[in-house]
C-alpha cells in the first residue's frame, strides 16, 4: 500500500515559513503532480516526504504508518534528481547497480578483492545482474550498460536515474524538476515516456515541475502551489476549465488567461466588455469583478459602436493557428484571442475590433480572487452578435 497523507505540514526556515499547513492525499499508483513558480515550496515539500528535509510542524504518513521518525532510506521511496546525481565513474550496469548492492551484500561483500571470494557474492551478483539488464530493457537502454554516465545524451541520463529508481522496487517514485535539463524537443518526448512508465509500473509517481505543460499532460491529478499554500487539488481538466482562485486561473493556461473588469448590473446580469451578459449570481448591483476568459473563448469581432473597441497591437502566426494581441479599456494588460490562420489576415496593426464570447465561457472572481458561483441565464440572446472575423 503506497497511499501518501500529508497533514497540516509547515516548515520554517528561520524566521521565514515556507509551508503554510498544507495537507494532501496521494491515492495508490496516482500520478501526481505538485506544480507552480519557482519559490512556491514544491521542491521542500518533495524532500520533507522523501525525509530530506525535517517539516517544523505537521506529519507525513505512507500507506498505514507514520514515518516522521524514519531516515530517508528506511521510507522506501525512490528519488529522481534535476541533476540526475550519476557516479560519474561508473558505467551504466553499476550505476543502476549500486542501490541493490548497498542493499543485498554486506560491508565484507563489496571489499574489491575479499569481497569475490566470500560465500553467496556470485549469487548475489547473478541475481542483480538479472535485475538490471531488466530494467535496462524496459528503459531502451541495454545496449549502453558498458558506457559511462558522460558517454550519454541528456535524454539516456536521465533513463538511467530513472532506472537506478526502479530497482529498488520502491512503494512511491518522487521526482524533482527531472526534465529541466532537456531540451524542449526531447523534454516533450520524455515526459511521454514517464507517463507510459507509470501506466506499466502502477506504483505511485509524485511529480515537481513549474512547467504547466508537464502537470496537464501527465498527471492523473495537479496540485497547485503558491506562495507556501495549496490553492486546489484536481484533475488537469478541472484545474483548467474550473480554477478555484485567480492566481491558478492565471497560471495554468497558455496564452494565460485574459482579465477584464466586470460589474453585476442585477441578479440575472453582469456586464463584461460592455455587453450585458446574462449570468446569475447572488451577488449586490454594483459589485465589482474580474472576469477570466481563455485566449480560445474570446473573439475578435467586427467593431460594435456602443461597446468599447479594442486595438491590435500585436499578431502571432502559430501555422495551425493564431494570437492577436490586444489592448482593451476594460483590461489592465494586453488581453490575447487565439483565431484562424484565415481570420489573421484581415487584421493590421492599429486595427480598432470588437471582442464577443459565449457567457458559459466567462470565469467570475471576487476582489479577494476566489471564484464566484455563478448560472447561465436560459436566453435568446447571443454576445456573438457582432460579426466574427473569419
Amino acid at each position: 500500500m503506497s497511499q501518501v497523507s500529508l497533514h497540516q505540514i509547515t516548515k520554517n526556515f528561520g524566521a521565514t515559513e515556507v509551508l503554510h499547513g498544507v495537507s494532501l492525499d496521494i491515492q495508490n499508483g496516482e500520478f501526481l503532480t505538485l506544480v507552480g513558480p519557482s519559490g512556491c515550496g514544491k521542491s521542500t515539500l518533495l524532500r520533507i516526504i522523501a525525509g530530506l528535509e525535517r517539516q517544523t510542524g505537521g506529519s507525513v504518513r505512507i500507506g498505514e504508518r507514520s514515518v516522521d521518525h524514519l531516515r530517508p532510506r528506511d521510507r522506501d521511496l525512490a528519488m529522481v534528481f534535476q541533476s540526475y546525481a550519476l557516479y560519474p565513474h561508473l558505467n551504466v550496469f553499476d550505476n543502476i547497480a549500486v542501490p541493490l548492492r548497498m542493499r543485498r551484500l554486506s560491508f565484507y561483500h563489496r571489499l574489491p578483492l575479499i569481497g569475490r571470494v566470500m560465500p553467496g557474492r556470485a549469487a548475489n551478483e547473478r541475481a542483480i545482474a538479472e535485475e538490471v539488464r531488466s530494467v535496462a530493457d524496459t528503459l531502451d537502454i541495454g545496449h549502453l550498460l558498458d558506457r559511462k554516465p558522460g558517454q550519454l545524451s541528456g535524454g539516456q541520463r536521465q533513463r538511467v536515474a530513472v532506472g537506478r529508481a526502479m530497482v529498488r522496487r520502491p512503494v512511491a517514485f518522487l521526482m524533482d524538476e527531472p526534465l529541466s535539463n532537456l531540451d524542449a524537443k526531447l523534454r516533450v518526448h520524455m515526459r511521454a515516456e514517464i507517463a507510459q512508465l507509470h501506466r506499466r509500473l502502477g506504483v505511485t509517481f509524485i511529480y515537481v515541475t513549474h512547467d504547466q505543460a508537464e502537470a496537464m499532460t501527465m498527471s492523473d491529478r495537479v496540485a497547485v502551489m503558491m506562495d507556501g499554500d495549496l490553492l486546489q487539488v484536481a484533475t488537469p481538466d478541472d484545474i483548467y476549465r474550473n480554477p478555484l482562485d485567480i492566481r491558478v486561473a492565471e497560471f495554468i493556461g497558455s496564452p494565460k488567461i485574459d482579465l477584464f473588469k466586470a460589474v453585476v448590473v442585477d441578479h440575472k446580469t453582469i456586464n463584461i466588455v460592455g455587453i450585458p451578459v446574462p449570468i446569475e449570481t447572488a451577488l449586490a448591483p454594483g459589485t465589482h469583478l474580474q472576469a477570466g476568459i481563455r485566449p480560445e473563448a474570446l473573439h475578435v469581432t467586427e467593431p460594435v459602436a456602443e461597446q468599447p473597441k479594442a486595438v491590435v497591437i500585436h499578431a502571432e502566426n502559430l501555422g495551425s493557428d493564431a494570437l492577436v494581441h490586444l489592448e482593451h479599456p476594460d483590461s489592465t494588460s494586453p488581453v490575447i484571442a487565439r483565431i484562424s490562420p484565415d481570420a489573421l489576415r484581415q487584421v493590421r496593426m492599429g486595427d480598432c475590433v470588437g471582442v464577443a464570447f459565449e457567457a458559459g465561457h466567462a470565469l467570475l472572481f471576487d476582489a479577494h480572487g476566489g471564484r464566484v458561483p455563478a448560472n447561465i441565464v436560459p436566453t435568446e440572446y447571443s454576445p456573438l452578435a457582432p460579426k466574427e472575423l473569419s
